[in-house]
């Protein structure tokens, strides 16, 4: 546990420095492209990569498992292998390098063509300068957006083959195989081949732009659904638009307007033009195939130009490129089912773009016990998920616009989820809840709002729905002010690691609403001999025996023996271990056992811890939940934060509930460590410098 948590500090370090910047990608498992490939030209070998093996497990686990018919018979052939002049890229990369193989992953390759029509994105994800000829090693490398970070993914160029041809993606022509060596990064990324079956583009577009995805169903569109391509346009966002297929005959069926079923389309432009004394807006799509076009009002041949002003007919019509139409933007919204937008950070975006989203991004994790609250159909738990604070200072500035209000999309991402399908899981249904922070905690990050809060109030907005799928988002406007989001999965005790990215139209004051880390401990009690009651020095006489010192033995037998007494309370008892912190605790003149005045102070302080555990055991079942262990470290003096309280769950909780001897020696371990750290802390700065031997004194002693 030690080594994860140092691990973990490290990287945030590393991170905070720009590692995982999209100038600066992670190396995926720990995998540097640039000295693999210098070895293995040093060396005269090809490149095998050991942590994606050309094995049958990197297929995948069910349908595509070991000895499935699917698998039998598969070799790994390197391009070389399999044609006489192998390249990389052909002429630039393009959508007919993009044919389906035995996986059901169009959703990917739908995604793989869009990025085509934009270079300078595709670029970052296929790095340039990559060929079978020069510096030629077996080895290829992607890179890819992952949770919050750019990745470097390396791959060897071993394929899987069968029948001598490719399994999986391959070119048309057969001779290009960046796209094959794409998709194998992107399976290495998800564990297997098999876990990229089944999915959304919108998936895919994330992960090659570290956009955010909205989705809008065209039969429901929003009012002002206009205003928000232009404004998408105007950022740079990548639109798709498609047609529904009601059955396999309609996959690229052609209508008779000539628009192509279950076809990806994009989105090129949206205008208003003056015709016949009303203002008409028309939107410009365009087909990747460069050749069917829109037939109907507004395309390129129609009569309703004939009414439009001349040099605005000019403009429109002279800027397109092949395959591109207008067509008005009713008809749009009539002829298309659905529209998809992938909004672009800024630092996806081209020098050129004068406009873009403003982001901010939490990493957060839901953990059973401590942080897996569940939605708010769950009053006693939701409030102990991760909370985060927005505050909207500024409204949108759009003539169009009657109402103030501030646009901003919430985006809500779990990770990891496709690695876990050979385990069984998958994706958790998840979504998010939005409050208003009323006025008196306006301004205050460091408060974790608590149950009566969320008893007493509604929320103001939230996700559409509770979804099991990878990604819920929702494009919210909200009056300007403060408010919380609360992402939490439906069900309670679900564990799973996100991602919360706040996209704001405008500036805004983002940060996690968790409690401060302090404790309000009393001062040590100060007692004489005369203060203690003749009866306790009567049962500390019998207990401690000729030395009159009680040790962690004998202090464990007193304490077991209490313990009889209250059948109310649930307890293993107290271990050897636990007596000795509490020894720790109170032992002043390093004896390693405790007198007389230090067992009153400690037997003091159990009956105090005593009394907390029992006001919060709020169902009398003689332990208590991690959620009400929470509260009941905050009414004995301590606030900590979300991490803290996973690492106690994780320390003394057993199946999520704690025992009063766990509880006992939780605010032991606590108030040590405080008292430790307040004793160096000596100015009261928050923060103390020690060498090695003090730090492992105070490590092995606490």
């Amino acid at each position: 546990m030690t080594g994860g948590v140092s691990e973990r500090i490290q990287r945030e370090r590393l991170k905070a420095g720009g590692l995982g910047s999209a100038h600066s990608a992670v190396p995926y498992q720990n995998q540097d492209f640039q000295a693999l490939r210098a070895e293995c030209l040093q060396d005269g070998c090809l490149f095998q990569d050991p942590l994606f093996p050309a094995e049958p497990s990197s297929l995948g686990f069910k349908e595509l498992g070991p000895r499935t018919t699917k698998t039998r018979g598969v070799e790994w052939k390197r391009p070389t292998e399999l044609t006489d002049s192998p390249q990389f890229i052909m002429g630039g990369a393009t959508r007919t390098d993009i044919c389906q193989g035995a996986l059901g992953d169009c959703w990917l390759l739908a995604a793989i063509g869009s990025l085509t029509l934009n270079e300078h994105l595709l670029h970052r994800v296929v790095p340039h300068s990559q060929s079978f000829t020069q510096q030629y090693a077996g080895i290829f490398h992607f890179q890819f957006w992952q949770f919050g970070e750019w990745v470097d993914v390396v791959v060897d160029d071993r394929l899987p083959v069968k029948d001598g041809e490719l399994l999986f993606v391959h070119s048309a022509e057969g001779r290009e195989f960046w796209s094959a060596l794409l998709e194998k990064a992107y399976a290495k990324l998800n564990g297997s081949y098999e876990a990229l079956s089944g999915g959304s583009t919108t998936e895919g577009f994330e992960d090659f732009t570290g956009g955010v995805a909205e989705m809008y169903e065209l039969k429901d569109a929003p009012p002002d659904l206009h205003r928000i391509i232009r404004k998408a346009l105007e950022r740079g966002s990548l639109l798709g638009c498609s047609i529904d297929i009601t059955s396999a005959f309609d996959m690229e069926a052609v209508t008779f307007k000539k628009l192509v079923k279950g076809h990806a389309y994009s989105v090129t432009a949206i205008r208003q033009v003056d015709y016949r004394g009303q203002q008409e807006r028309l939107i410009r799509i365009r087909n990747p195939w460069g050749q069917v076009e829109w037939t109907g009002a507004w395309s390129d041949n129609s009569s309703e130009w004939n009414a439009v002003d001349a040099a605005d007919k000019d403009q429109l019509l002279c800027s397109m490129e092949d395959g591109e139409f207008w067509m008005s933007f009713q008809e749009f919204l009539r002829q298309f089912s659905r529209l998809e937008v992938c909004n672009l950070t800024p630092d996806a975006l081209t020098q050129d773009s004068s406009r873009f989203w403003n982001t901010t991004m939490f990493e957060g994790g839901w953990r059973k016990g401590s942080t897996a609250g569940g939605c708010r159909n769950h009053p006693n738990t939701f409030w102990i998920n991760p909370q985060y604070r927005i505050r909207l200072l500024e409204e949108d500035d759009d003539p169009e616009d009657e109402e103030s209000a501030c646009s901003f999309l919430v985006a809500l991402m779990q990770k990891h989820r496709r690695r876990h399908r050979q385990h069984g899981q998958d994706v958790h249904t998840i979504g998010f809840a939005i409050y208003e922070i009323p006025e008196e905690l306006r301004g205050r990050p460091g408060v974790h709002l608590k149950k009566d809060f969320f008893l007493r109030r509604s929320s103001c907005a939230r996700s559409h729905t509770f979804i099991n799928l990878r990604e819920v988002s929702a494009r919210l406007r909200l009056p300007p002010g403060e408010y919380l989001v609360v992402p939490s999965t439906f069900e309670p005790a679900k564990e799973a690691d996100f991602v919360l990215r706040v996209f704001t139209e405008k500036q805004a004051e983002s940060g996690e609403m968790d409690d401060l880390i302090e404790a309000d401990l009393d001062q040590e009690e100060e007692i004489s001999e005369s203060d203690v009651d003749e009866s306790f020095k009567a049962m500390f006489a019998q207990l401690s025996g000729n030395d009159q010192q009680i040790s962690p033995g004998e202090l464990r037998t007193v304490l077991n023996r209490v313990m009889t007494k209250h059948k109310d309370l649930q307890t293993d008892g107290f271990s050897v271990e636990a007596c000795r912190s509490m020894v720790s605790l109170m032992d002043k003149d390093g004896s390693a056992r405790l007198g007389l005045l230090e067992f009153q102070v400690l037997w003091n302080k159990i009956r105090k811890w005593l009394v907390i555990f029992r006001e919060f055991d709020l169902d009398r079942s003689g332990c208590m939940s991690s959620y009400e262990m929470r509260l009941a470290l905050e009414n004995g003096g301590f606030k900590l934060n979300n991490k803290l309280h996973q690492v106690l769950v994780a320390r003394y909780a057993d199946n999520e509930t704690i025992d009063f001897d766990n509880f006992t020696c939780c605010l032991v371990k606590l108030e040590a460590v405080f008292r430790m750290f307040q004793e160096l802390d000596r100015d009261g700065t928050g923060s103390v410098e020690m060498n090695i031997a003090e730090w492992l004194c105070m490590s092995m002693c606490g």
